[in-house]
Formats: structure tokens, sequence, C-alpha cells
């Protein structure tokens, strides 16, 4: 198939369901935000070079390494005002990414260090966003913007994240997630959370089958009722693809996982500097787009891979073989999984999505 120019890709409606707000600052603000604040162990006060360091830094091949890089993010978000700025640029780069709906997550419990509670963390960040919003809908690129409070996965303060959760879902905050290294930290620690959450009717994601095997992402179906998988990669584990060529055959778990179209956060760059992908060509979310499995394409963390929702889609295009129409059924897989109101989802589908891809013309 042709490629896809990128000034198509650029102009495509996009849907971003798993990107972390820490790991999405831009490296001016980094730098800004450190000097104000008197944090001084950045390698380097240079925007350039830092935006340089964080991706040379997560090209470890190891989960645990690459989140050691949030360290120096995370120090500048411990104040509202950081909080708010933070919240307010990421709408306003994906904006201006063509993103038109995004769930950005973040862990309230690593921004309590300056003295905020978790309240006032969450409320700033929600501050931001609703800025974001309104100065990219002033300038053109409209975007709808949800938030996902992350709990970490090695500490124990997960029922006290959902119960945030559910107290702000009805002010920007879509859903639950659980975060950090998967090894050696099951979903199934923070089981009271999980089923707090369901008792709620809110929604829950949870990252598995990253850093971590089939184990992970079956714990988190099967004992925590997870709505979709966050990275959920290793989940071609459980595929055997005959060697003398043929269809791959579903094991158990990766058919009941495509039979109830449970959602996959797929973050091709993030997952090959972690180790679970080799190569963009060689990433499963080809095999699995293939197979029908509810694929979703995203960024994980824009700063540390260097990424944009733009990029990650080229590289599909570029590397992998995809068309302007697998994109557009990616972004609608994305949309239908959104942690939104039905109708709302719709709306988005069918008069943005849809019409946009259409106005794309010879290449939609």
């Amino acid at each position: 198939m042709p490629a896809v120019p990128a000034t198509v890709v650029a102009r495509a409606p996009k849907a971003l369901l798993h990107d972390h707000l820490d790991g999405g600052l831009r490296p001016a603000t980094v730098v800004e935000l450190a000097e104000a604040s008197g944090y001084r162990d950045l390698p380097t006060t240079d925007a350039d070079a830092l935006g340089t360091w964080f991706r040379d830094a997560a090209d470890s091949g190891s989960l645990e390494r690459y989140l050691e890089t949030f360290s120096h993010t995370v120090a500048v978000m411990q104040t509202e005002e950081q909080l708010t700025r933070v919240a307010r640029e990421c709408a306003l780069d994906l904006a201006a990414d063509g993103v038109v709906y995004a769930e950005s997550r973040f862990a309230p419990e690593l921004h309590i260090q300056g003295g905020l509670d978790l309240e006032r963390v969450v409320e700033a960040v929600l501050a931001g966003f609703r800025e974001g919003e309104q100065e990219a809908a002033a300038a053109g690129t409209p975007i709808r913007v949800r938030t996902l409070l992350t709990a970490m996965r090695h500490a124990a303060r997960s029922r006290e994240i959902a119960d945030l959760a559910v107290a702000y879902r009805d002010r920007g905050v879509g859903g639950f997630d659980i975060a950090g290294a998967e090894a050696g930290f099951p979903p199934t620690r923070h089981l009271d959370a999980f089923e707090y959450l369901r008792r709620e009717n809110a929604h829950f994601t949870i990252h598995a089958g990253e850093g971590f095997g089939l184990p992970s992402i079956w714990e988190a179906i099967q004992w925590c009722g997870a709505d979709r998988l966050g990275h959920g990669v290793r989940i071609v584990d459980d595929i055997e693809v005959p060697a003398e060529g043929g269809d791959p055959v579903l094991g158990l778990l990766s058919a009941y996982v495509r039979d109830t179209r449970i959602p996959l956060e797929m973050c091709p760059s993030s997952n090959i500097q972690t180790g679970a992908a080799a190569s963009v060509a060689e990433h499963p979310i080809t095999m699995l787009k293939n197979l029908r499995f509810r694929v979703t394409v995203n960024t994980d963390n824009r700063l540390m891979s260097g990424t944009s929702m733009s990029r990650e889609m080229q590289l599909l295009v570029d590397e992998a073989g995809w068309t302007i129409e697998d994109l557009r059924w990616a972004t609608i897989n994305a949309m239908k999984s959104a942690f939104l109101p039905f109708d709302e989802r719709l709306e988005i589908i069918d008069h943005v999505v849809k019409p946009g891809y259409a106005a794309l013309g010879a290449h939609a």
C-alpha cells in the first residue's frame, strides 16, 4: 500500500486513551519550573539537551529504569500553579497534534510533597485541563480532556485514590488506574479498590502485560475486572503463530480478550524503550489489529519517548504498513472504549472522527 503522507496523518483526528501527565511535560517547562522552585537535580538546564536526556535515559530496555526518569518531572509538579500549568500545556499540545479526545492520567499521591492534599492536587489538574480546552477551542483546535486517577501499585493508597475517582467523576475524572513496576506487585494487591469501584459503577483500567506476562493480564481481567488493559502487549504470548504459515491460534485468555472486546491501550514507541517489543515493524499491535482485537494507538509518555500521536501513527504507516483506514479504525476503537458516556462517545465519532477522516479525501 502507498505510504500515507505525514501531512495527512497530522490532519487526521485522533483519540488518546493512555497518556501520562507527568510523562508529557515540555522540556522548557521542566527547566523553568525547576529554576523557579529551586530544584537543582536536573541533569542539564538546556531545554533541548534535557529533552534528549529524557529520551536517552528511557531507552534502557528496562521498565524499572524507564520509570526512574519520572523523578525529575514529578519534582516540579508539587504546587497548584505547577500542576495547573502542566495540565493546561498538555491539553494545548495534544490539541495542536490533532487529538480531539484525550484521557490523561496521573497519580495524585506523587504530588503532595509540597503540602497539598489529594483533593487540591486533583482540582489543580482539572483546572488546567479546563483552561487548556478553552484556549484550544479559541485557537480552532477543540479538544475534550478527561483524566484518570492512578494509584501506584507498590504503595498502599489505592482505595483512597479510588474514592477520589468516584468523588470527582462528574467533574472531569473518567476513571481509575494502577501503574508502576508490574513484577512483584500483582494487581490483586489492590482488589479492595477494584471491588469498590465496581460497586460504584466506576470505570478502571489496569497496567498489565507490559513488564510482566500473561499472569498479570489474567489477574487484571478475571480477578480485578478491568474495563481496559494498559498496554497488554504480552497477550501475544497466548497466540501461537505456526512456523510453516497459516492462521494464528489463540489460547483461552487471548480468545477471551478478543471475544469480549477488551480494549488494548497499546503504545509502540514506549514498548520498544522498555523492552516489550523489538521494533515498530515487529510490534504485536499489527498482528493484533489483523486479528481484530480492539487495538488502540497511544503515546504513553510523550517526553520520555519524544513522541506524539502523529508520530506514533506515522511510524505504524511507515514501518508496519498501516493505511489511513487502519488509523481510522483504531481511532474509532479508542472512542468506543473511552471512559465517557455512550451518547457523548457517539457524538465525537459521528460528528468529529468520521467527518474528519472523510475530509482527508483520497487517503481516507
